[in-house]
């Protein structure tokens, strides 16, 4: 057994930062990962960083145009404090060594983003989370911190009280990919979830393949709300072949979307007369699909983006990685001709509920970057901004979990006297009832001391592994995850519509059936990714599920949320938080309130347009 003060979950960006600042603050800190840190999904982050940097912008304009994109349904305080502290956190990484684009002035450059008020986005050419992952591994390395990579966090060991703001998290326990062994690491201050995204419950997405929403699960079923779920962002510019993405920052030097007929269809068609194709991502992604189901698609399936008259040398300087991408996967010459491009699953807006400091309702446990929301994006995020919130609220929960005294925090976690239930009637049972035996929270354990949680919490991981792998038979998770995926795409994509998304739960609760008969092929106890992908499928059922069930209930449009029948936002009924907590292994809905009040004033909810 390893013990630690701070266990960070997972290496990408926000978990990084959290290791650097909680060490930082005198904690003892590991981490925890199932990638090596620089293989991380937020090395394939290519626009840029938000930050206020130059005169005649301002952190309350970012602020303003954060709340605007999120179609009022992010939480004022978590907004202030990323547009108030990226600044300070973009400055620090350029001391760190970060090698920014410069103007020829000297001064780092900063370019346009959809939906933004001021060209204020940093970036380091169009490879700017591969720079920013880096130069933060460097610092961990510089500092001695030590790193398990290669180790697939099972479950969290937390208390098995009733009421989950009565529970605490004390540690992990991880499989090591490289011997088969299921380890226990305690955590005496606090363990930090930050595993990413949860693309993967998508056929097509930008995400990398271990993007497996496996943070946001183990949290759920651990008693913490699962909020905003339903809030997914389709990003209007990826490959149609792989799914792999075309930066905004494409669209930020000027590039120009076409449909079949040459039409430049953002301007002449309506969509966004005023900022065209750097609109928000939900407006851009609508339009090309609207476009193609219209008739005016390429080939019924995409629509163009044309970077060449922008030249070769700008190119060359500022979008070179994204001539080799579009080469290697579509076989076109960006120099020379327009680029297919179609909306793909990019993003999770919703994720863990916390504070702004990071704090879930789990005494001990935090959520970080894309598995949390704080909430930052509310139904809508904007490029750039989620660079931003890995550096800056992951120092703010390594802070916070090395007993750092931050204040109070704004936004509320956990039911409280503000929260009101919901309902929602799914065509099928939800969830996974028979989970829930022997214990409140999954994985949970009853017993007077911290060592002794992590102690059962060990022993039962070990024994969940075990039989995995004795059994011979059954469906393979391959199966099970393909038709989750598939279900998903089609049904709980863009746009979505009653039938199909209960259409969605009905194909979930089959592969749930399906999944208690799933047995793992490969029998090693070395190297195992079949036992580890099988693992993660369970994950990915829940997060299917989650996201389905809060885009059943929410009966508006708001952000990148359409629903057919509901053609209009609906602040007076749905200007809330959809929230999904485990209860006895099934969903519970309910709903709390936005926090719309902020250090500038309250952020009164208009009419979005651009």
């Amino acid at each position: 057994m390893y013990e630690y003060d701070v266990i960070v979950v997972g290496a990408g960006g926000a978990g990084l930062r959290a290791a650097i600042a909680a060490q930082e603050a005198g904690a003892d800190v590991a981490m925890v990962t199932k990638l090596h840190p620089v293989r991380s999904h937020t090395g394939a982050a290519e626009g840029g960083i938000n930050a206020a940097l130059r005169e005649g912008d301002d952190w309350e304009l970012h602020a303003y145009d954060t709340m605007k994109g999120a179609d009022y349904l992010a939480d004022a305080p978590a907004a202030e404090a990323l547009t108030q502290e990226s600044p300070e956190e973009v400055i620090q990484l350029e001391h760190w060594g970060m090698a920014f684009s410069r103007d020829d002035d000297g001064r780092v450059s900063q370019r346009p983003f959809g939906g933004l008020s001021f060209p204020r986005t940093t970036y380091a050419g169009a490879e700017t989370g591969h720079h920013l992952l880096h130069t933060l591994y460097e610092q961990v390395v510089k500092r001695g911190i030590d790193v398990f990579d290669e180790w697939y966090v099972l479950n969290l060991a937390v208390s098995d009280e009733s009421q989950p703001d009565d529970r605490t998290c004390h540690g992990v326990v991880a499989y090591e990919t490289a011997t088969g062994n299921v380890e226990a690491f305690t955590a005496r201050d606090g363990v930090i979830l930050a595993t990413g995204g949860l693309g993967q419950v998508y056929d097509h997405t930008t995400n990398a393949v271990a993007n497996t929403g496996d943070g946001v699960a183990m949290a759920y079923r651990a008693g913490v709300p699962a909020e905003d779920m339903e809030m997914i962002q389709f990003h209007p510019t990826t490959l149609p072949s792989t799914g792999v993405l075309i930066s905004e920052g494409v669209r930020g030097e000027g590039g120009i979307l076409y449909n079949d007929e040459g039409e430049r269809f953002m301007f002449e068609h309506g969509y966004a007369k005023n900022d065209g194709e750097l609109a928000s991502r939900d407006v851009v992604s609508r339009a090309e699909l609207t476009e193609v189901n219209e008739g005016r698609g390429i080939e019924d399936e995409y629509v163009h983006l044309d970077m060449r008259h922008l030249g070769e040398e700008r190119i060359l300087d500022r979008l070179e990685n994204i001539l080799h991408l579009a080469e290697d996967f579509e076989g076109v010459d960006g120099l020379e001709e327009p680029m297919p491009v179609k909306p793909g699953q990019h993003y999770a807006m919703g994720g863990i509920e916390t504070d702004e400091f990071g704090q879930t309702c789990v005494e001990g446990l935090y959520a970080v970057g894309e598995c949390a929301c704080a909430s930052v994006h509310g139904s809508n995020r904007l490029g750039g901004n989620a660079l931003p919130e890995l550096i800056v609220f992951g120092k703010r929960a390594g802070r916070h979990a090395a007993d750092e005294d931050l204040g109070a925090p704004r936004v509320p976690v956990g039911q409280t006297g503000d929260s009101e239930p919901g309902s929602v009637e799914p065509p099928v049972e939800l969830g996974e009832p028979w989970a829930a035996e022997g214990a409140v929270a999954d994985g949970g354990a009853a017993a007077d001391t911290a060592e002794a949680v992590v102690e059962r919490t060990l022993e039962r991981e070990r024994e969940r592994v075990e039989r995995l792998l004795e059994r011979d038979e059954g469906t393979q998770h391959s199966d099970i995850r393909a038709a989750v995926q598939r279900t998903m795409t089609e049904n709980v994509n863009v746009f979505r519509e009653e039938g199909a998304l209960k259409e969605a739960l009905v194909d979930i609760h089959a592969a749930r059936q399906r999944y208690r008969d799933v047995y793992v092929a490969d029998p090693s106890s070395t190297y195992n990714t079949d036992l580890i992908q099988t693992i993660e499928t369970r994950n990915l059922l829940d997060i299917a599920e989650m996201i389905t069930v809060g885009a059943l209930a929410r009966e508006e449009f708001r952000g990148a949320h359409w629903r057919k029948q509901y053609q209009e936002r609906r602040d007076d009924e749905w200007l809330k938080h959809t929230m999904v907590s485990w209860s006895d292994g099934s969903p519970e809905l309910w709903y709390k309130p936005v926090v719309l009040e902020g250090e500038a004033g309250a952020y009164e909810p208009k009419e979005r347009s651009y």
